[in-house]
């Protein structure tokens, strides 16, 4: 008899023992009368002794079975303890270290979606360098981590967005070069918290350097906040998502002289992220605002 089996059959022998009946048992133990009786007689026959005196009214227990009901009713209490840490474990919300730049719809999108999925999350908004502290330090389960592209689950492209049209399909750097006869201020290139990351700010900075901008048109914002009044005030930009230009109401532009995008890896303090991956992967990338996710190009 397999261990469910005899919880099961031990719960039918308990529940009849009770209430002297193996109809009444049954439907205490909600479950039919007849799924009741072979329970109770596929453990006599396991036992080798009857647990019961049938009458036509009652089901008596024989002194073989008053010796085993403790142990069994020990054995049913146990697995209905196990049940109920199960369900207490699944409801147990999975804390999530996210970037700062989802939205709060976004952010509460991925939230009702996972409850959908019976996964609880308790985000907790940090910057790159503190996601991973936060990790490591497992004050989180899990967190999404900013990677190189190559290595990333999710993939969003970056580009350059300002408070004026720029009228042409791509922004070059070089175009914001400070030409000799210029009086005006150079403008900016704004980088928020999330993109001060080497694998996005290095590339920025030397193709600042090949195409003869100043070190100080290159800008790594306290936060987002301050990045985008610049913006607003200026003729400067910000680089971000198309789908942060959007919220803004800033107009979106790729890079011209290269390929610019954010990398996001779901790493967990112990065991695989793969199932979470696997059940919360569309949700994730709707938040992060990624074109793609797995394998395929982002960009």
């Amino acid at each position: 008899m397999r261990a469910v089996d005899l919880v099961g059959a031990c719960r039918a022998f308990v529940s009849v023992s009770e209430h002297g009946s193996f109809t009444v048992g049954a439907s205490a133990a909600r479950m039919s009368q007849s799924v009741a009786s072979r329970r109770v007689a596929a453990l006599e026959e396991r036992f080798g002794e009857p647990l019961f005196e049938r009458t036509s009214r009652r089901a008596v227990l024989t002194p073989f079975g008053r010796d085993m009901l403790p142990t069994a009713r020990q054995l049913v209490q146990a697995a209905d303890v196990l049940l109920h840490e199960a369900e207490a474990v699944k409801r147990k919300p999975w804390r999530l270290a996210v970037p700062g730049i989802c939205t709060t719809a976004g952010l509460a999108r991925l939230v009702a979606e996972a409850r959908g999925l019976g996964v609880t999350l308790d985000l907790r908004v940090a910057a790159p360098a503190r996601r991973r502290e936060l990790l490591h330090a497992e004050q989180v389960r899990a967190a999404l981590l900013a990677v190189v592209p190559d290595d990333a689950a999710w993939r969003v492209p970056l580009g350059l967005a300002g408070a004026v049209d720029p009228e042409v399909k791509r922004v070059y750097l070089e175009t914001l070069r400070v030409g000799r006869a210029s009086s005006g201020p150079a403008r900016r290139v704004w980088i928020q918290p999330e993109d001060d990351v080497p694998h996005i700010r290095d590339p920025l900075t030397r193709l600042r350097d090949a195409v003869g901008l100043r070190p100080a048109q290159i800008v790594a914002a306290p936060d987002l906040t301050t990045a985008v009044a610049e913006v607003f005030g200026t003729h400067d930009v910000l680089l971000c998502s198309p789908a942060q230009a959007a919220e803004l109401g800033l107009n979106w532009r790729p890079v011209g002289e290269l390929a610019l995008g954010r990398g996001y890896a779901l790493a967990t303090a112990e065991g695989s992220p793969q199932h979470i991956e696997a059940r919360l992967g569309g949700a994730v990338a709707r938040c992060l605002g990624a074109e793609s996710s797995g394998t395929e190009p982002g960009w």
